[in-house]
C-alpha cells in the first residue's frame, strides 16, 4: 500500500523530473518527514530573505538555516506559476524514482542557465529504498519511543571508540537521560565511511551504550559549520531530543543545551577512561587522533583493544581494508603527446603480471570511441567525458581492482570530480600529472593534431587554442621527454609501493 501522495496521471505524465543534488536529496528527506517542521517545502525568495534578516520564516516561525533547491532554467520556462497543474516538478532519486512533488510557486533566475525554485513538497509512492531503511524513521516514529524526561542525543557521525563511549555514558548518568543515536546517511563518505558501514560500525558498540535509540538520520553537511550546528540542533529537536553532546564545534539551538565533554585519557593503571588532568602523566595514554587509526587501517595493523572494542575493530578493517587490498584509481593527466598513455599501458602490463587485483586500462582514445562517442570537445563535453571516466574507474575500484585512465583531463575540477567519486567508492586516488613540455609533444604529434591546430584546421586544441589547467594536488609528476617509459613506469610503481597501495615486487629472475 502507498503511503504517499498520488498525483493524477496527466499532471504526472505532463510534469518534467528532475533528480537533485545529494545534499539537496538529504534536504528533501528531512523535508518529507517532518523533521525539519515548520518548514514544508524548498524556499520562496521571501522565506529566504526574512531569514537572512530575522532568522525567522514570513510566518514568523524562528528557522536559523536556508533550505534551496535549484534546477536548470529550462525546466521552468514551461511553468504556469498561476496554474496549480501547471507548476508541479517531480523530483527523482539517484535511480530516477519519483520521490516528491514539488508545487513551483516561486522561481527566480541565480547565475545563467540556473533558477532557484520554491514552494511546499509532498511524497509520491511509497517511500524511500536501500540499506537500512528501517532505521530511517521519522519524528513522529520516533517521539512515541522515547521514555519521559530528558533525552540525550549523540550525532555518531564517525564511529564510536572506547573514549567517546565513556563519554556518552558519563553524560547519560550526569543527566540521567536516555540516548538517542542519531547516524547521518545523507551522503557517501560520511565521516570517511559509507553510509552502511558507519551503521554497522556504531551498531557494533551497542552493547557498550547505555540503554539507547538508534535512528539514522539522512542529514548532509553543508560547508558552513555554523548552520551546519544549528540544523543539527532543530533536527535533533524535532526527534525529541532535549540536551546534545557534543563531538566537535557545535552551537546551540532549538532550546537545545549542548554538553562540552571534557578530554578523556586511558589509565593504564586499571584500564579505564578517566578525565585526562585525573591521571598522573606517566600513565597516562591519549585516544588515538583519527589520522593514527587511519594509519593503522591503511597498513592493515590491528585497532589496539585498549582503544577500540573488537566489534568496532572488525568493521572498520572490513569497510577499510589495508591499501594494498583496496580498490585502487591511477589517473594520469597530460597534454596530447605527453606519452601519458604509452606510461598508462606500461603501468598496467606491469600490475598484471603481478596478478594481485583485476586491472582496467582505461585509455582516452578507446573510452572516446566506446564510452562518450558524440561527445564533442567543449568544456561542458570535455567534464562529461573526464566524469563518465571518473565513474566508470570508481565502479571498478569499489570491486576492488585498479583502474587506469589516462585521458587528458584539462580542467581541475573534472579532475576533482574523478578523485570524490573514487573516494566515495572507498577506494584510493592517484593523481599523476605527465608534464612533458608542449615544444616537445608538438614535437612528436603522431597524430598530426598540433599541426592542423597551428594551421588553422581545427580548434579546441588543448595547449593550443584551449587552456590546460596544470594539477596543484598531483601526487606524482613525470617528464617524458627525461625519462625513458620503462623509467616513468617505475617511478610510479615506487610511488604506489612506498604508499601502501601495491606490494613490494620480488626482484626479476
Amino acid at each position: 500500500m502507498s503511503n504517499g501522495w498520488v498525483l493524477p496521471d496527466e499532471v504526472l505524465r505532463e510534469s518534467p523530473t528532475y533528480t537533485p543534488r545529494p545534499g539537496e536529496l538529504a534536504d528533501l528527506e528531512l523535508l518529507l518527514t517532518g523533521a525539519y517542521a515548520p518548514v514544508t517545502g524548498f524556499m520562496t525568495r521571501a522565506d529566504l530573505v526574512s531569514v537572512s534578516r530575522r532568522g525567522r520564516l514570513v510566518n514568523g516561525d524562528p528557522w536559523p538555516v536556508a533550505v534551496t533547491l535549484q534546477v536548470p532554467t529550462t525546466l521552468v520556462q514551461g511553468f504556469d506559476l498561476t496554474n496549480p497543474s501547471r507548476r508541479t516538478l517531480v523530483l527523482t532519486d539517484g535511480e530516477g524514482a519519483p520521490m516528491a512533488a514539488l508545487e513551483v510557486v516561486d522561481a527566480w533566475a541565480v547565475r545563467d542557465g540556473v533558477a532557484g525554485v520554491g514552494g511546499p513538497v509532498r511524497r509520491l509512492g511509497d517511500g524511500g529504498h536501500g540499506p537500512f531503511q528501517r532505521l530511517r524513521r521519522t519524528p513522529e516514529e520516533v517521539r512515541p519511543l522515547l521514555p519521559p524526561g530528558r533525552v540525550l542525543g549523540v550525532v555518531a557521525d564517525r564511529p564510536l571508540h572506547r573514549p567517546q563511549l565513556a563519554q556518552i555514558a558519563h553524560a547519560v548518568r550526569t543527566l540521567s537521560a536516555h540516548l538517542l543515536v542519531m547516524i547521518p546517511v545523507g551522503e557517501d563518505g560520511t565521516g570517511g565511511l559509507p553510509p552502511e558501514a558507519l551503521v554497522r560500525s556504531v551498531f557494533a558498540a551497542r552493547d557498550r551504550m547505555p540503554a539507547a535509540t538508534l535512528i539514522a538520520v539522512p542529514f548532509s553537511r553543508r560547508r558552513d559549520e555554523i548552520s551546519d550546528a544549528l540544523l543539527l540542533a532543530r533536527v535533533s529537536a524535532a526527534y525529541g531530543v532535549t540536551h546534545l553532546l557534543s563531538t566537535g564545534e557545535m552551537l546551540s539551538g532549538a532550546g537545545l543545551r549542548v554538553l562540552v565533554p571534557r578530554e578523556l585519557a586511558y589509565d593504564n593503571r586499571d584500564g579505564q577512561w578517566r578525565w585526562r588532568e585525573d591521571i598522573p602523566p606517566r600513565n597516562r595514554r591519549l585516544a588515538l587522533t583519527q589520522p593514527e587509526i587511519d594509519d593503522l587501517l591503511d597498513r592493515g595493523f590491528p585497532l589496539p583493544e585498549w582503544h577500540t572494542p573488537p566489534a568496532v575493530a572488525k568493521e572498520l578493517s572490513q569497510a577499510r581494508p589495508p591499501r594494498r587490498h583496496r580498490g585502487l584509481v591511477v589517473f594520469l593527466t597530460g597534454l596530447s603527446g605527453s606519452g601519458k598513455s604509452t606510461v598508462a599501458r606500461g603501468l598496467a602490463d606491469a600490475l598484471r603480471e603481478e596478478g594481485e587485483r583485476t586491472v582496467t586500462l582505461l585509455d582516452g582514445d578507446v573510452v572516446r570511441r566506446e564510452l562518450t562517442a558524440g561527445l564533442g570537445f567543449g568544456k561542458a563535453d570535455r567534464d562529461t567525458n573526464v566524469r563518465r571516466i571518473g565513474w566508470v574507474a570508481a565502479e571498478i575500484a569499489r570491486h576492488h581492482g585498479i583502474g587506469i585512465c589516462c585521458p587528458i583531463a584539462p580542467y581541475a575540477q573534472a579532475r576533482a570530480t574523478a578523485r570524490e567519486m573514487a573516494v566515495a567508492a572507498g577506494a584510493g586516488f592517484v593523481l599523476v600529472h605527465v608534464a612533458t613540455p608542449l615544444e616537445v609533444c608538438e614535437r612528436r604529434d603522431r597524430k598530426g593534431l598540433y599541426a592542423r591546430a597551428r594551421a588553422g584546421q581545427l580548434t579546441g586544441m588543448t595547449g593550443v587554442d584551449d587552456p590546460y589547467e596544470e594539477p596543484t594536488d598531483a601526487d606524482l609528476v613525470l617528464d617524458t621527454s627525461e625519462l625513458t617509459v620503462d623509467e616513468a613506469v617505475q617511478r610510479v610503481l615506487h610511488h604506489l609501493t612506498e604508499t601502501g597501495w601495491v606490494e613490494p615486487r620480488l626482484p626479476a629472475l
